[in-house]
């Protein structure tokens, strides 16, 4: 028996994008986050008027949203970057926009058709900013080492039930290594969970105070499996998902572009 595994059962539920509408709800949360909450600089309400945040790298990328089910309310949503399958080759975003430490990483060694980027992982505030929980103590620089994400709530944070979704569609696309670009306060939270992921760069400007990471995903979850059980068991549904495939399949791309345009 897992009790975090009941909790999020009973209080969250992690919706795959294929739909137009779905995809629409996942913009405007962005938006809501971005532009009306003003999370990060540089999202400005008034460049989308459509009241949707968006932008090129939605053509291939792979979508979720977090339902709050005692409300039914949207509260989260992320999305993979995907390679490209028109344009194999195309930077991630974490490649164009940080500058990458050739001692920790090497692009030209990564295998690009099983990379992914996590990207506009977001939650509404009034969901993500809890006063005794680790995410407000972070920003207000309170130490956090000895904090048991399991003592306060019966679920620990709504980011790891976006965690779920993200290795989800990991496993889906044959996705086993990720990138991102983060503030590191985010990746400190993740660890909670057994779920950072590796700097490779130094802190940038990019929307603010951000870093680049790395994470080969296949040790990541082993490494959980040992040292975090229980959350382990929860983002892999008891080892039935991780990816496990040594082959892409392009066809498997659940948001091609026809799907955006129906939005656009």
């Amino acid at each position: 028996m897992n009790d975090v595994v009941d909790a999020f059962n009973e209080y969250f539920e992690v919706i795959d994008v294929r739909s137009p509408e779905l995809l629409r709800q996942a913009f405007h949360l962005r938006y809501r986050v971005y532009c009306v909450e003003q999370r990060a600089p540089g999202f400005e309400a008034s460049k989308y008027p459509t009241e949707m945040e968006s932008d090129c790298y939605d053509h291939h990328s792979s979508h979720m949203l977090l339902r709050h089910r005692p409300s039914g309310e949207f509260v989260g949503t992320a999305r993979l970057i995907l390679p490209d399958p028109l344009e194999p080759k195309k930077p991630f975003p974490t490649e164009q926009h940080t500058r990458l430490d050739p001692a920790l990483i090497d692009m030209s060694k990564v295998s690009r058709q099983h990379t992914g980027e996590i990207s506009r992982l977001v939650v509404i505030r009034r969901f993500a900013r809890r006063r005794d929980e680790p995410l407000h103590a972070l920003e207000k620089g309170v130490n956090i080492e000895n904090w048991n994400p399991t003592n306060k709530r019966r679920f620990p944070h709504p980011l790891l039930a976006l965690a779920v979704g993200i290795i989800r569609m990991s496993a889906e696309h044959n996705i086993t290594h990720w990138l991102s670009v983060m503030e590191p306060s985010l990746n400190r939270l993740l660890s909670l969970y057994g779920l950072q992921l590796d700097p490779v760069g130094p802190i940038i400007e990019h929307h603010g105070q951000r870093r680049p990471y790395y994470v080969n995903l296949i040790k990541m979850l082993d490494r959980m499996s040992k040292d975090y059980h229980q959350f382990w068991e929860l983002v892999t549904d008891y080892g039935k998902v991780r990816p496990v495939s040594n082959e892409y399949t392009q066809g498997s791309v659940s948001n091609p572009e026809h799907f955006l345009e129906a939005v656009e």
